[in-house]
């Protein structure tokens, strides 16, 4: 992505967010941006794009924050009368990446910089593809079923029961291709024909139709099983080994990751009683201190842990954050990367880590930070 001529100058940016008016992910960014001194972001609503309105500014730098939380945006993007309807991931993708592309369509035509990469945000966004992309560059991650371009369809049940036979997964993580925030996942578990179970967020109602909960639930039979993956399939599916996690005070652990330029600078421990450690389905937070000292205990490093998150991002060169989903095995002494995600920056009041530059700043304030450190430097190379 060049450039635009004033943020090649390295003068201080004037920030445009794309995102959902009033939501707390635009406000965080807000604050963010009043407190390095520089004037209000300009919010472009993802409504606006949409509808084909979007519009920017001259040297705006332009960063994307999620489409979430807002029931209009959502019918517009998946066309469902519920938006804790599971069902129609696959027509949101398309439909996003395609108003990524006009957001990164405008913005070039206006002479604006995105922070936001759409091929970036294209991959992110299918788990498949991320998976192949982070397997090819090195980066630890779980078996998988689906991954690369000689994956096989997944059409319902039956295939994947196969695949988790063929690929020796006795346990093992159906997710959305295109889900967030554990929408979809079964974490699912065979012992033989017949016998299966999985835990899951998904609830299925009388009609067969599949809603997110904030219940994690057992699914205890094979057919119950089945007829949730068969309703998800045509959505896209992806299949991965459940790999055992390490624990902290007998709760199943895991970290999310924050890396902005290309540096590791937040990063929260996510415990729970259940295979999903996310902090909306029950998951809390943990001791950052805790997992640290184990990892040193176990003979493992630390820095080579976020080392891991930053190869991670490394895939993903023109999108200024991402967050990485670091699964710790048995013991804290190796590590594989679960998923990479592009807005997985909300984490409200967590500041960064020792060393990273990012001291005593939020996540927000660590990326304003990093478009000013930006352009001091090109204000520096333009003047040598």
């Amino acid at each position: 992505m060049s450039p635009s001529p004033s943020s090649a100058l390295g003068s201080a940016p004037r920030f445009a967010v794309v995102g959902n008016r009033g939501n707390r992910r635009v406000t965080l960014f807000q604050d963010a941006v009043r407190a390095a001194g520089l004037p209000a972001a300009r919010v472009v609503p993802w409504l606006d794009v949409l509808r084909g309105r979007a519009a920017f500014r001259p040297g705006e730098t332009v960063r994307m924050d999620s489409p979430g939380e807002d029931a209009e945006v959502e019918q517009l993007l998946r066309a469902v009368d519920d938006p804790t309807r599971v069902e129609g991931s696959a027509l949101w993708y398309d439909r996003f990446t395609g108003a990524v592309r006009e957001v990164a369509r405008a913005a070039s035509a206006a002479g604006a910089e995105l922070l936001d990469d759409p091929d970036d945000v294209a991959v992110l966004f299918d788990k498949r593809l991320c998976h192949a992309v982070l397997n090819g560059a090195g980066v630890p991650v779980p078996a998988s079923a689906t991954s690369g371009a000689a994956a096989p369809p997944v059409r319902g049940w039956a295939d994947v029961r196969a695949l988790m036979v063929a690929h020796r997964m006795p346990r093992a993580f159906v997710k959305l291709a295109h889900g967030s925030s554990a929408s979809g996942v079964l974490a699912v578990e065979t012992a033989g024909p017949g016998r299966v179970r999985a835990t899951t967020s998904v609830e299925r109602d009388a009609a067969g139709r599949l809603f997110n909960s904030l219940r994690v639930r057992r699914c205890t039979t094979e057919g119950e099983v089945a007829a949730v993956i068969d309703t998800l399939a045509p959505d896209g599916l992806h299949i991965e080994r459940w790999l055992p996690k390490a624990s902290q005070r007998g709760r199943s652990a895991d970290l999310r990751v924050v890396v902005v330029a290309g540096r590791a600078t937040h990063a929260v421990v996510r415990t729970s009683r259940s295979p999903m450690t996310n902090l909306h389905l029950g998951g809390e937070r943990g001791s950052l201190d805790e997992a640290r000292a184990a990892v040193e205990a176990a003979g493992g490093s630390w820095s080579g842990a976020l080392a891991v998150c930053e190869r991670a991002a490394a895939c993903f060169p023109d999108t200024l954050c991402v967050a990485v989903d670091l699964l710790p095995a048995t013991g804290w002494r190796r590590f594989a990367v679960g998923e990479v995600n592009a807005f997985g920056d909300l984490l409200p009041r967590l500041t960064g880590l020792p060393g990273s530059g990012a001291e005593g700043l939020d996540t927000y304030a660590a990326q304003v930070a990093a478009v000013l450190n930006r352009a001091r430097n090109r204000r520096a190379t333009a003047t040598v």
